[in-house]
Parts: C-alpha cells; structure tokens; sequence
C-alpha cells in the first residue's frame, strides 16, 4: 500500500524556478501556474500548462518554494505521484511531467496514455 507521500506532487527546484521567473514581471507577475490534463494528443491525454488570476472551487493547491501551483479535482487523480518538472534541452525549455501512471508518452512528452 502506497503512504500518503506516495501521492504526492512534487515540483523540481528547476520548475520552481521558472514560475518564480515568470511570476515576478512582465505578462505573468502575480499569476498562478496551472497543470492540467487533457483529452486528446497523439497519446489519448495530454497536459496543459498555463498561468491565471484566480483559483477555482474544485482546485487543489500546491505551495512549494514560494510558488503556487493549482490542478483541477480530475486532473489532480492522473497525476498523482508525479513530478513537474522544467527542463532545459537542447531543442528548447519547457515544463514537463514525469508521471509514473502513464503507461506510455508520445516522441513530444506532451501527451500520454494510462494503462
């Protein structure tokens, strides 16, 4: 039986740094980063990254390093026990999300299916 760590979310200190980056000026200052998952994408679901004014009802609300993260009631059931994560690549910078409840992601590591 998994604890309750175990269904966590977790937040890299490199994601943490970027939404720390892009909340502080400029088109995002004082947002709130959202995670989302998705219908759809060459995998069945996908995520969604995106910033917003306000928190919903159905929210869960994650506060780490300063930062705050919110994930809708059935986005937040997917992803329990991921991680998200920004990564810095040579192709480019995005968020991503390693999710061990995917049962396998696409070549974009945007979507992915559950098994």
């Amino acid at each position: 039986m998994k604890s309750d760590k175990d269904h966590e979310i977790k937040i890299t200190p490199n994601a943490i740094t970027r939404i720390k980056t892009m909340t502080a000026d400029g088109e995002f200052k004082g947002m709130i980063f959202r995670v989302e998952v998705l219908g759809g994408g060459c995998s069945g679901f996908q995520y969604n990254f995106s910033f917003e004014n306000k928190e919903k009802p159905d929210d869960k609300i994650i506060k780490q390093g300063g930062i705050k993260v919110v994930i809708d009631e059935v986005s937040w059931n997917y992803l329990l026990g991921s991680e998200i994560h920004y990564a810095e690549e040579l192709v480019g910078s995005f968020f991503t999300i390693r999710n061990p409840n995917a049962a396998s992601t696409c070549g974009c590591g945007v979507s992915f299916s559950i098994g």
